[in-house]
Order: structure tokens, then sequence, then C-alpha cells
């Protein structure tokens, strides 16, 4: 048997640091799940991907240009249109590659230079398809494209027969169009652009883009009012992540670490499993069973074989496993995984540092400060994506939810944070400002609600998710304590 020391360990060792899950590179093969809404995602039809900040966007944008993912995907999904064979582009990304895409000062320059979005898209996708065929630099080759519109189709046309032949695809993945300009109307005018050309590349049999997207960017009145746009929007999924999905994700894990035998007999001795196989490249890939991904009973047994049944002394402060993803989850009740699994590896770290000879691998005060410190890092995603969040949550130190939006706007009104905005608007401090700046407090309001950082109560009143509130410092009786300081 796994002692709770051992099995402590196994955690800390088998579960990422917060580096790796904010890193740029690919991830490794060990550690990908695939959740159903997943798999309908990375199928070559469905050209538009939508998620909240963490659900996976850059992930799979960054795993599908890796051959080895590919051929995982083949194996696990039956339908799965990508595999090792793919030729995969790259449209955009957060990473700057120059020679396979214009960064946002080039598409910045091309738009003021009138050159449609959809002419700039198509000179993309042409270069990614007929690698040296455009020459000089960017302006030259959408200006070639924009000439030649009989040769590019027949060029189209012969690339498509012969991967048709060859029986595979050409997938060209774009990725954090929120950094593609500075202005909301760029980046309106941008998308709209990509999804013309996403209509344009239909008819073909076998070349399709992919466009990952943020939920805020997902404005079908604003992205959507060209013909047959429908036709695009309607190949839409949403990544999600539904409680037995980030459990799953985290067996993956711990299933795959280095010495995990033990912890995978104890999956087998307290939730009566036989664990999933997969051989890929001559290695053994170990995950929760398929059959039982909805089981939520047999995920709850082995969670709390390693946390404890109570979120306290006894049943009266929750339960374990419900508890912390609930803890985590936005307005919508989504959790992000990278959040999960920080917050269960830095409980582990907490317990051994503070609970060492704990009956249990986790300690349940300690998985309070895990949901703390992840909690830091979902709120620094934000930042990083959504820099005007701050200035709209740090005034709200010390409040108490839920509360009116009064109580919220006269903060607000004391800090000046409509005029800061509306000053800062298209800087480099603030990047892209809230879509619904132009309409006051009502239209940060709904930014604020799309975000999944406030939600409004059957009375009015907002409230806050943990997530958030523990971060900027908002209490809430009963909750977990705000932190006192952000950091």
């Amino acid at each position: 048997m796994i002692s709770p020391h051992e099995l402590r360990e196994l955690l800390i060792r088998g579960l990422p640091e917060e580096r790796q899950l904010y890193g740029q590179w690919t991830p490794h093969p060990y550690h990908v799940h695939f959740p159903p809404s997943h798999f309908k995602a990375l199928r070559a039809d469905a050209m538009v991907v939508v998620g909240m900040c963490g659900a996976g966007k850059s992930f799979w944008w960054r795993a599908l240009r890796d051959p080895t993912i590919r051929k995982l995907l083949a194996q696990v999904d039956r339908f799965a249109d990508a595999n090792e064979q793919t030729e995969i582009g790259v449209g955009f990304g957060e990473q700057i590659e120059p020679e396979r895409f214009p960064d946002s000062y080039t598409l910045e320059s091309l738009l003021h230079k009138s050159y449609p979005p959809d002419q700039i898209w198509r000179a993309v996708v042409v270069h990614n398809l007929f690698p040296g065929l455009l020459e000089g630099d960017w302006e030259n080759r959408v200006q070639w494209v924009k000439d030649h519109p009989e040769e590019v189709a027949r060029r189209l046309e012969e690339k498509d027969k012969e991967l048709d032949r060859r029986g595979i695809w050409s997938l060209i993945l774009f990725d954090a169009l929120d950094r593609a300009a500075t202005r909301w109307e760029d980046i309106y005018r941008l998308i709209r652009g990509l999804l013309q050309v996403a209509l344009y590349l239909r008819p073909t049999r076998r070349i399709r883009i992919k466009c990952f997207l943020r939920t805020d960017q997902m404005v079908e009145a604003k992205i959507a009012t060209f013909p047959d746009a429908s036709k695009v929007i309607g190949t839409r999924v949403t990544l999600s992540w539904p409680r037995y999905d980030l459990y799953s994700l985290l067996w993956q894990y711990l299933a795959n670490a280095d010495g995990a035998e033990p912890f995978r007999e104890l999956g087998e001795r307290t939730a009566f499993i036989q664990w999933g196989q997969i051989i890929l490249n001559g290695h053994s890939i170990w995950r929760w069973p398929p059959r039982y991904r909805e089981d939520e009973d047999r995920h709850r047994k082995l969670f709390h074989a390693i946390a404890g049944p109570w979120m306290g002394r006894d049943s009266r402060r929750g339960f374990p496993y419900t508890w912390l993803p609930g803890h985590l989850a936005d307005a919508y009740g989504q959790t992000s995984p990278r959040s999960f699994l920080l917050a269960v590896r830095a409980a582990a770290e907490d317990t051994q540092q503070r609970h060492p000879d704990h009956e249990y691998a986790l300690h349940y005060e300690s998985i309070k400060r895990g949901v703390q410190q992840a909690s830091q890092g979902r709120v620094q995603e934000l930042r990083e994506d959504y820099p005007w969040v701050d200035p709209l949550m740090q005034p709200l130190r010390g409040l108490l939810v839920p509360l009116e939006f009064g109580e919220i706007t006269a903060c607000w009104d004391r800090e000046n944070v409509l005029q800061k905005l509306e000053e800062w608007q298209g800087s480099e401090e603030v990047k892209l400002p809230p879509a619904h700046l132009q309409e006051g407090y009502e239209g940060i309001r709904k930014d604020l609600e799309e975000l999944g950082i406030f939600y409004r109560l059957e009375d009015g009143r907002v409230n806050i998710p943990d997530v958030f509130r523990v971060v900027y410092g908002l209490g809430r009786k009963g909750g977990v304590k705000p932190i006192q300081k952000l950091e």
C-alpha cells in the first residue's frame, strides 16, 4: 500500500509546476487528456473553437503541431481527422513567427493601407500551403495573391486533389487573435476576414483553417456579418471541462508519473477500476478507463483516498471532491484545468510543510491554501489577457459579497476608473480596453459578466466567484479567506 507521505511526494513529483503550466513548449503525450468536446474541436470541420481563458485553446494550438500527439489523437478517437501525416500550418499565434504570418504591427500597417482582412489572411493561407511561392515582404505577398486569383484557385484545387489522393488533411491554425491589433474594431474586422477565408476554403475536401477564439471575441453581430457566415459559425465547438474530466486529467498525470504503480494499485483498490492503456511509440500511456469517465462515484472514492472525506473535522464543511473544483469555478461554473492542477500540487506542498504527519496526502486546510495560490495564477492569466480588469477590481478590496452594483460604482467613482480607462484606451498599457467601455458602467459590468468575474443574483445584486474574490481581497461569510495583499 502507498503511504500518505509517498502519495504526497507523487503528487508533487507528478504534477507540473506553475512555470510549466504557463510554458510555451509542447505538452508531453503522457499528459494529454481528451474530453469529448475537445475531440469534436480537433476535427477538421470544426473551423471555430471557442473557450474561456485557460480552457485549452493555446494548448491545442501547440499540441496539434506535434506529430506524436496527432498520432495519439488518431489512436484514441476513431473519427479523428488529424494524424501523424497531417500537414499543419500556422496562420497566427502568440509566438512571433514572421516567416509564417505577419505580426500585429504588420497587420496594422496592412489594414491602414486599405488591404481587406480576408485578402491578408488568404495570403497567409497561401504562404503556408505553398512555401516559397510568395516572395518579398507581407505587403508584396498580399498584393500578389490579390493580383493572381485564378492562379491561387488553380493551385488550391491541385493541392486539394493531392491531399485527397494521399488521404490526409492540411490544417492552418490561428490563435491569440487578441494580440493581432490594439482596437476592438480591428480585432473584429480581422476575425470576420478570417471566417470569410474559412468559408472560401469550405468547398475543398482536405484544406481547413482552425480558429481558436476567446469567448469575448465570439460576438456574432460583429464577426458574422457576411453572406453564409452561419456555415462557418455553425461549426463552432466550445471547449468545456466538466468536473469528471478535471479529475480524469489529474489521474492522467499521476498514473504516468515516475513510480506510479502504487498509485495505480490504489485506484484499482479504492475505485474498483482497471486502468486503460495505450501503446505509443513503444511506451505505455495509462488513462482513467474511458467507460468510467463520467462515473463520479469512482472519481470521488479515489480523490477522498488522497484528501480525506471532509473539508474540516466533519461533513458540515463540505467534501473535497466537490469543494475543490467548485471554489475554482468562474461565474459560469467552469474551472480552468490549469488552476485545478496547480491547486492540487500547491495543496500537496503545503501539507508536506505544515502537516507532514497527516493521515491523508492532502490536508483540508492545505487544499484551501492551494485554492488561494491557484486563484492568484488565474488572476495572473486575466492580467495578461485583460489588463483592464485589475484597475476595476483593485478598488473593491475589503467589500463583502454579494453587494449592490451601486456600491461598486461608488468605489470606481472614487478612483476615477472610467476616466482612466477612456484615457488608456488603445495604449500599450491596456492593450484592448473593455469591449463595451462606451456604454459606461453598465457596459463594464457586461464585460465582467462575460468573463465570468461578476454574476447577478435574482435580486440584482452582484456576486463574485471565490477564484477571483480571494485574490482581490473581497470577503464572503463562510468563504475562503481573501488574500491580504495582491502580489
